[in-house]
């Protein structure tokens, strides 16, 4: 293969890093492609890596209401309280 498109694996993973955060240059991620032609290793960061992207993105996360929380905090301190007079 071509020096000029051979990368190490550390530096394919900081492509990968930067690809994640758009800052990856077109000649990079052309190389990262090569790259992840040949090396597993790098190929499983690079999914690893897209999916931790997409979680992040989209979180999922639903926060409880506020009431919800404040009852939770005084049945929590009740019980605190029970146990520390035992």
């Amino acid at each position: 293969m071509d020096k000029k498109l051979r990368l190490e694996c550390s530096n394919a993973n900081h492509i990968c890093d930067k690809n994640q955060y758009n800052e990856a240059s077109l000649w990079e991620k052309i190389k990262l492609s090569f790259h992840l032609i040949y090396c597993k290793a790098c190929r499983s960061y690079t999914k690893k890596n897209t999916r931790l992207t997409k979680l992040t993105n989209k979180p999922e996360v639903q926060s409880m209401p506020a009431n919800s929380k404040q009852s939770l905090k005084e049945r929590l301190a009740k019980e605190i309280a029970k146990q520390n007079q035992n």
